[in-house]
């Protein structure tokens, strides 16, 4: 069975900074990217617009710690809003009733549990609704500013949300 779910594509992403000296710049190293950068989320629509940028964390944050220390789910369900995720946001919905999960992710295999063809039809289906977040992402990460940022996670906050409406502006005319 094929459903249709429409929901707003959400997923986090690492930009990369200049290496800083000293032990404060620690956590700004991303283990599976090897290099300094800061994490954010963004929520995009279906057309790859971003519409909201998280507070940027230290590189080495994973997708789910930042949805839960941003509350992703409580605002979504505020907003009666549902979003398509990567697995890296697995565990962060787990509601009492499955019919009211906010996130959407992909099935998992493991070794010894393989994937059926409607799972593996239902992982196809949700890796495209999730195209438009990594096409979000490419217009930000276009910006020549962000390959020379050397500053903390705080006024990268501020920088990232001004480019933000630039890119929007920019996708507009």
């Amino acid at each position: 069975m094929i459903f249709a779910y429409h929901g707003y594509p959400v997923d986090g992403t690492l930009v990369q900074t200049q290496r800083r000296t000293g032990k404060a710049n620690r956590p700004n190293y991303s283990g599976k990217h090897h290099r300094h950068g800061l994490h954010f989320l963004a929520l995009t629509d279906e057309a790859g617009r971003l519409i909201w940028i998280s507070a940027a964390r230290p590189g080495r944050t994973h997708d789910a710690t930042a949805a839960r220390r941003d509350k992703i789910v409580e605002h979504l369900k505020a907003a009666g809003l549902g979003a398509l995720a990567d697995l890296g946001f697995l565990g962060v919905d787990r509601p009492k009733n499955p019919d009211d999960q906010v996130i959407v992710t992909a099935y998992k295999a493991t070794r010894h549990r393989k994937l059926t063809a409607c799972q593996k039809q239902a992982n196809r289906i949700l890796a495209a609704g999730r195209a438009p977040v990594e096409h979000g992402f490419a217009h930000l990460k276009a910006w020549r500013i962000l390959t020379k940022l050397r500053i903390d996670p705080a006024r990268a906050t501020a920088l990232l949300r001004a480019l933000l409406v630039l890119t929007n502006l920019e996708a507009d005319l």
